[in-house]
């Protein structure tokens, strides 16, 4: 454990996607806090190091598509030997290794020991042997299951990296703000200091995805509750974005591939409340404090909406914790059970409960010491989902700082 304290440049490899990294700042911020000039570099996905500028608990970035993770590319030989170079010189004292519970994490730990990194910790269910000097016996699934956020600061308590903060960390900008505070006033009527919805109706895996019809219904029906409702997605979701908007009407804001993350991490901390799948955006919420309504498929169950007022919205199915990326059962139950009107209640329930905010277009600019403006416990429900380890008690709160 002495070796631990004393270690100052350390390596954080996260190399999945990037609410995989959101629900890890936590632990990284332990990290970083537990030790004296401590110098953080992040490994990670060439996606995921989208979230280089927004993560102040990280000193560095580095890109890497490692080939024992599911990316668009595969790296080539060439690229992975490069990478131990770059981790060779990078002069590391420490690597910490996090992955879910699926994912091995000896390739990696493997790299670290061939670029002479001397301290290696991992949550692994073999025996590693020499590839990692501390680890912690893999118990999940069979032992119960842990949200995402528990699973990785526990891996850092092991070696002494207590949390003075437990809240996903995304660090918005001035300028971001600014931006959306201008787009959102020339949208129509000049509703910039009114309630906004945003809608995130994509996903990248199809098992995540709740129907778009769906979600153009739910939309059309909160019309009336909001001043102006968001529409956002890839560039590569142009038509499912107009289809949900068309039934929208004259509120809807499309804004397909219209968005940098900065931007889109801006209006979702902008907004009163986000619809969306179970993606990127719920975590980006989760840092910002802003509630969620999360039609959550049962592929996996430790990526829930974190230390943010949220309902959780699926139909249980005996396949739950499938893990597939497309659904192998006709009809995908466990989403297209939830109905748009579960989806109008759910989001009713959270503005009811939200605290009115200010009404200024431009929020200030919040310093990391000040962290996200949503510290207090989450609200979870779920439909017809039977009792879940990972659920927390029902809170309405939301503390905004505008």
């Amino acid at each position: 454990m002495s070796y631990w304290r004393a270690a100052r440049r350390i390596l954080c490899v996260r190399l999945d996607n990037m609410g995989d990294v959101l629900m890890t700042t936590p632990a990284m911020r332990a990290l970083k806090q537990s030790g004296t000039d401590r110098h953080l570099t992040l490994l990670t996905s060439s996606s995921a190091a989208r979230l280089a500028p927004y993560l102040n608990m990280v000193d560095d970035v580095w890109a890497y598509d490692a080939p024992w993770v599911k990316h668009a590319a595969t790296s080539t030989s060439e690229a992975d030997l490069s990478m131990i170079d770059k981790l060779r010189a990078g002069r590391f004292d420490a690597a910490v290794i996090f992955t879910v519970y699926s994912q091995s994490p000896l390739p990696a730990a493997m790299m670290c020991r061939l670029a002479g990194i001397p301290l290696r910790l991992a949550h692994c269910r073999e025996n590693p042997y020499a590839l990692l000097t501390e680890r912690i016996v893999e118990s999940e699934p069979h032992a119960g299951t842990r949200h995402e956020v528990v699973r990785q600061l526990a891996l850092v308590q092991s070696v002494g990296a207590l949390a003075s903060d437990e809240r996903l960390g995304f660090d918005v900008q001035r300028q971001d703000r600014h931006a959306i505070s201008e787009l959102l006033a020339t949208a129509g009527n000049r509703r910039a200091c009114g309630r906004w919805l945003v809608i995130h109706p994509g996903a990248s895996a199809p098992s995540r995805r709740w129907p778009a019809e769906r979600f153009a219904q739910a939309g059309a029906q909160l019309a009336n509750d909001f001043d102006g409702i968001a529409v956002t997605g890839s560039h590569e979701e142009h038509a499912l974005v107009a289809a949900v908007c068309a039934r929208i009407g004259k509120k809807a804001l499309p804004l397909a591939g219209a968005l940098s993350l900065g931007k889109l991490a801006a209006l979702i901390e902008r907004a009163d409340l986000l619809v969306a799948n179970n993606t990127g955006p719920v975590h980006i919420a989760a840092a910002v404090g802003t509630p969620v309504v999360d039609l959550y498929a049962l592929t996996n169950p430790q990526h829930r909406p974190w230390q943010v007022p949220h309902r959780v919205l699926n139909v249980d199915v005996p396949c739950r914790n499938c893990y597939r990326s497309e659904c192998a059962v006709p009809g995908h139950p466990c989403l297209t059970g939830v109905s748009p009107d579960a989806v109008l209640a759910a989001a009713r329930h959270l503005l009811s409960c939200a605290v009115p905010r200010e009404t200024s277009p431009v929020a200030p600019l919040r310093t990391p010491a000040q962290g996200p403006r949503s510290p207090g416990p989450v609200s979870s429900a779920t439909r017809n989902v039977h009792p879940d380890p990972l659920k927390e008690p029902m809170i309405c709160r939301r503390l905004h700082h505008r």
